[in-house]
């Protein structure tokens, strides 16, 4: 007798359920394009030099006593941080005229996140910001978050932070940083120029524009739910259902045969 003998099986994450079904797949030239992960042209995990070269040792983990929480850490650094100014005004004086329940806030466009630029998943490397209008409001604020916090997590993993700290604050090392970051973003723009490049060379005529348009880790293909299904089953080509892709999974080596799939699958 087990107290879970009742227990359903949950369904499968959207995301995460692409890796277990890639996982059990055999076929040999199966892709995974679900995992939000860099990948280096082999498809293997990268770390990089700049990481390796901080300590991982840490021996405290401070949370009030965070000297970036201390500092002034609502000043701007530079003009260059709101370069358009007058236009973000406009936009928040036209905001006043919604009516309530009229606009969706999506919470995560206006977070911040280290995890892709550190290649550190693992570590959840994050922070969440609320802006007061004074001291006092922040502490009471604070006094809340600290009673959300508490149940959760109490103290927070650090290393990761550490580490994006480390690198953001020694200058050899965040040099070194932005040569590598540029590096992996390069190769994210060569794999969508690649990809549109060898769909032209299986003659398709669709508008693959977009693909070479968008930026970041992701693509949007614009790939219907039964196209996708298709990629999975005939192809072992592993996506989100809303066809979304990471680039980061496709190589110099697999981009031709994604390209012969998707043209497959949408000729």
């Amino acid at each position: 007798i087990s107290w879970w003998t009742e227990v359903q099986m949950g369904p499968p994450d959207p995301i995460l359920g692409v890796t277990e079904a890639f996982k059990r797949d055999t076929n040999p030239k199966k892709m995974n394009l679900g995992v939000g992960a860099y990948r280096d042209d082999q498809g293997k995990p990268f770390v990089l030099s700049c990481v390796r070269k901080v300590p991982s040792y840490i021996s405290y983990t401070p949370s009030r006593d965070s000297s970036p929480q201390n500092e002034n850490s609502v000043t701007f650094p530079h003009p260059q941080v709101i370069p358009n100014l007058n236009e973000f005004l406009a936009v928040v004086e036209h905001t006043r005229e919604y009516s309530e329940g009229s606009t969706t806030p999506v919470f995560r466009k206006c977070s911040r996140s280290v995890l892709c630029t550190f290649v550190s998943s693992g570590e959840r490397v994050g922070g969440f910001t609320v802006v007061c209008k004074d001291v006092e409001e922040a502490k009471r604020v604070e006094s809340q978050l600290k009673i959300l916090i508490r149940p959760i997590y109490s103290n927070p993993p650090m290393n990761g932070a550490r580490i994006a700290s480390t690198i953001l604050n020694t200058p050899e090392l965040y040099k070194e940083w932005l040569v590598e970051v540029k590096d992996m973003a390069d190769r994210i723009i060569t794999m969508r120029e690649m990809f549109v490049s060898n769909l032209k060379k299986e003659g398709s005529t669709h508008n693959w524009q977009h693909v070479t348009e968008q930026i970041g880790m992701f693509c949007f293909t614009g790939l219907k739910p039964e196209q996708v299904e298709r990629l999975i089953k005939e192809f072992s080509i592993y996506m989100t259902k809303d066809g979304r892709i990471s680039v980061a999974g496709v190589t110099s080596a697999n981009v031709g045969y994604l390209a012969h799939a998707i043209h497959a699958v949408t000729k």
